[in-house]
């Protein structure tokens, strides 16, 4: 055999042993330092990424109530999550044969309160507490609990079912523990067990806080998957210093920063300018996962391979209909469904070219319950 052809068939070996891990990836990380974790997160990662999994919400329940007026409080109508929650809302009411009103707190504690102030008012069948903390209006939220009318949140406390303190028939949510989990279990699959990694995350929400210790927590079952750094930014400060931060990134660890993972997808879009300035390809490392909405911006950075790699989106539409579901067992005197969506991760190779995460057979499942 030749010398050309010896170093093609090595070639070829090298070839056959690369994994389906990102482009850049290097051979010699097929061989991970955690083989138990990397095979957990891969068939996590695997369950999580299907786009075809059945209906595993609830399939009975009370058909539905007599017309009534849902109020959803939004925190702000510009957050995107807030708005596709909204969306789901509406369309499931106008399903059921109830009416909507949204009333936009236009993301200030004032305009807030004031908008559940209003939404009392009104005298609604029921109110959705959409995306803020019921604490920050404590005095509305225990005058609708006087008042006999049900709450239901939409990310409104940290875990989802019902609350005692705040008071919520239920909260409708993904739980942070599932999200947190595996954000991280697609970094250590998709590196193979070996990744440097920056973490995105607000200090000053507990809730993100918490997350971000989680993802952390779950990063450190792989060795080889080191936490660079933890970054903590403001959300509402994001757009100025998530540049700064992610070009001191590059200056303290240069190839090292292989991925990042941020409690919002919104870090990467304010990131992509400082990444590009650096000499970074959309297509290349980091790669960049979302923890948290999955809104449109993030999917389109998605399918166009600009600076993210991957998101765990919430069911939003979904989701607002689960809120409809909800309202019709608590008019019904029926304890909550106690359905919690499972997680999903969204990459360009699933997403369809889609802008949001829209899982089936939710529609049909409640359209049946309620006999429409």
């Amino acid at each position: 055999m030749t010398a050309a052809a010896v170093l093609a068939l090595a070639a070829t070996a090298l070839t056959a042993c690369a994994t389906g891990t990102q482009a850049g990836a290097s051979a010699d990380s097929a061989k991970a330092g955690c083989p138990g974790a990397l095979a957990a997160a891969k068939q996590a990662v695997s369950q999580a990424e299907s786009v075809d999994a059945p209906w595993s919400g609830p399939v009975t329940g009370p058909t539905a109530a007599g017309g009534g007026t849902i109020v959803y409080v939004a925190q702000d109508m510009t957050n995107p999550g807030v708005s596709g929650a909204a969306q789901g809302v509406q369309e499931a009411a106008k399903a059921i044969g109830w009416t909507v009103r949204i009333i936009d707190g236009q993301g200030t504690p004032a305009g807030i309160q004031s908008a559940l102030s209003q939404a009392i008012a009104i005298k609604p069948s029921g109110i959705v507490i959409g995306g803020f903390d019921p604490s920050s209006t404590a005095q509305q939220t225990q005058q609708a609990n006087a008042a006999g009318i049900p709450l239901i949140g939409w990310h409104a406390v940290a875990d989802p079912g019902p609350s005692t303190n705040p008071k919520l028939f239920t909260n409708v949510t993904t739980r942070v523990q599932d999200v947190a989990k595996i954000s991280a279990d697609w970094i250590i699959a998709d590196s193979n067990g070996h990744a440097g990694v920056a973490v995105f995350t607000d200090a000053s929400i507990p809730f993100a806080q918490n997350k971000s210790d989680l993802i952390d927590k779950e990063l450190k079952t792989c060795p080889d998957v080191k936490t660079l750094a933890s970054e903590i930014i403001p959300i509402s400060d994001a757009g100025n210093r998530t540049p700064q931060e992610a070009s001191s990134l590059l200056s303290r660890f240069g190839s090292r920063w292989t991925y990042s993972v941020a409690i919002n997808d919104l870090y990467f879009a304010d990131a992509a300018p400082a990444l590009r300035a650096g000499g970074k390809q959309g297509a290349g490392t980091p790669f960049n996962i979302g923890a948290g909405d999955g809104d449109p911006s993030a999917f389109q950075r998605i399918n166009s391979k600009r600076f993210q790699s991957a998101t765990v989106p919430e069911p939003l539409i979904e989701q607002g209909w689960q809120i409809v579901d909800e309202f019709n067992r608590s008019f019904a005197g029926e304890p909550a469904s106690g359905y919690v969506p499972p997680v999903h991760i969204t990459t360009a190779a699933n997403s369809g070219g889609k802008s949001s995460w829209d899982p089936q057979g939710y529609r049909e499942a409640y359209l049946k319950i309620w006999g429409r």
